[in-house]
């Protein structure tokens, strides 16, 4: 079993910037990677970015240059820089943690970026 919690989610203005955080415990030796999805109102949870535990990252499209996933292992903890945040970055940001094929989810937090 692997507990995740996040934080660092609030209200910007547009071009502003977040940083999200997500803690991991529990069984964090087996995690093989670990990203953020979010999910809109009325729309389907999506990939933002993704890090594996060799340290591979991976970023959707609408993010890249922008968003800088990075990790911390000493602190079991994986971050989300967001930069230059527009309003369509509005949504719900859950941290996932993935082993072998379980996947687990935080709470979710909400970011929300204002025109």
């Amino acid at each position: 079993q692997v507990q995740l919690v996040e934080s660092g989610g609030g209200l910007v203005q547009a071009g502003g910037s977040l940083r999200l955080s997500c803690a991991a415990s529990g069984s964090i030796g087996s995690i093989n990677a670990m990203g953020w999805y979010r999910q809109a109102p009325g729309k389907q949870r999506e990939l933002v970015a993704r890090i594996t535990s060799a340290g591979r990252t991976y970023y959707a499209d609408s993010v890249k240059g922008r968003f800088t996933i990075s990790r911390d292992n000493a602190k079991n903890t994986v971050y989300l820089q967001m930069n230059s945040l527009k309003p369509e970055d509005t949504a719900v940001y859950y941290c996932n943690a993935v082993t072998g094929s379980v996947g687990y989810w935080g709470q979710g937090t909400q970011v929300t970026a204002s025109s």
